[in-house]
């Protein structure tokens, strides 16, 4: 066979597998369905940002809450009537709003308002970090717990900027690339990732650190005020306590030196180091 036909028939063979991988992953897109929730209320500006990112990955039901639920970790709604009320469908996405929590959002998704098991949750983007023990408190993290209590392969984002005007431009090219590694290998059973964005400029952001949960927590201090009715009432403040600064191979290290931190979070809350010890505490009882 002539070189220049042998190269002209490589060459359609290239341009054909190029077509057929290129159709298919067009495809896969517009199969995956993406389950979007927050804990900051449905006009934060975190969870606009996190929307247009994953309409890039699939077609998006997004799913708020109707009012900020920061703080309620795993909460249920059980003493009132859960009401969702739909507000826009585009062929890209549709947009709920929810008086849950975090957490019914996603029993609730799953149950009732989507067409089958979605194939990610992905929660965010929180003003603020949830790092270390603030994993425990996070209604962010809650509701990607929960996704990964249903098998579901689920992420937390989170910026490290309390500010209602923080910049989350920032977020989109980290939240690209956790998108790629949990699309191409699924998350093991029971595991979920907690990811963290330091405030800083994107051009300062070092890259990402795969780390551990910093050991601390949270000093409350209580300040005693009275309203105009003179009434006494008491208002949550407090300052993180971490217990180690110096560690290098953690999630509040990582945040501090401009690392984004990337924590595999288990739903096993086991401690399984200490199961023999105990063990052998109780004896025969």
């Amino acid at each position: 066979m002539p070189a220049g036909l042998q190269n002209c028939i490589s060459g359609r063979f290239f341009y054909l597998y190029l077509y057929l991988k290129l159709y298919y992953m067009v495809i896969e897109k517009d199969d995956r369905l993406i389950l979007v929730t927050n804990d900051d209320g449905l006009y934060a500006a975190g969870l606009k940002t996190l929307l247009e990112v994953m309409e890039e990955f699939g077609k998006v039901v997004l799913v708020s809450t109707t009012e900020s639920m920061s703080g309620m970790s795993q909460a249920l709604t059980v003493k009132t009537p859960l009401r969702v009320k739909l507000l826009e469908e585009t062929d890209r996405h549709r947009i709920y709003a929810c008086n849950g929590t975090p957490t019914d959002i996603v029993k609730l998704s799953v149950n009732q308002l989507l067409e089958r098991k979605p194939d990610f949750v992905v929660s965010g983007i929180n003003h603020g970090s949830n790092s270390s023990v603030s994993v425990l408190y996070s209604g962010t993290m809650a509701a990607a717990i929960e996704g990964c209590l249903y098998g579901i392969t689920s992420v937390g984002f989170s910026l490290n900027n309390f500010s209602p005007a923080a910049d989350f431009s920032a977020c989109s090219k980290y939240i690209r690339i956790v998108m790629k590694i949990i699309i191409k290998d699924a998350l093991p059973h029971g595991v979920c990732l907690n990811v963290n964005i330091p405030k800083v400029p994107e051009s300062e952001i070092k890259g990402i650190r795969v780390c551990r949960q910093s050991r601390g927590n949270w000093k409350e201090e209580f300040e005693k005020r009275k309203d105009p009715m003179g009434k006494t009432y008491y208002w949550l403040t407090g300052i993180y306590n971490n217990h180690e600064p110096d560690a290098e191979d953690t999630d509040e290290w990582a945040l501090a030196h401009n690392y984004v931190s990337l924590v595999p979070v288990s739903v096993d809350m086991t401690a399984h180091w200490y199961i023999n010890e105990l063990k052998s505490k109780t004896g025969n009882v």
